[in-house]
């Protein structure tokens, strides 16, 4: 069975790495110097989240995103 997940990405403002968190499983992110790593790495890490979880839990459906403009 396959599933898509998604990927948010940001880049961190010291060391210059891509970030990436998997929007559908809390605490499941990893890092890496440029995108196809970032991927790579991101395959790693969504097989060892699934292999360690409970399959009972429940997973949050990706909604969308928002940006939002604040005066500071």
């Amino acid at each position: 069975m396959k599933r898509t997940y998604t990927v948010v990405v940001e880049r961190d403002p010291e060391s210059g790495w891509l970030v990436g968190e998997v929007v559908e499983l809390p605490g499941c992110y990893t890092q890496a110097p440029d995108l196809p790593a970032l991927e790579s790495n991101i395959r790693e890490a969504v097989s060892a989240y699934l292999k360690t979880s409970s399959p009972e839990e429940p997973l949050p459906d990706f909604v969308g995103t928002w940006r939002v403009e604040v005066s500071v």
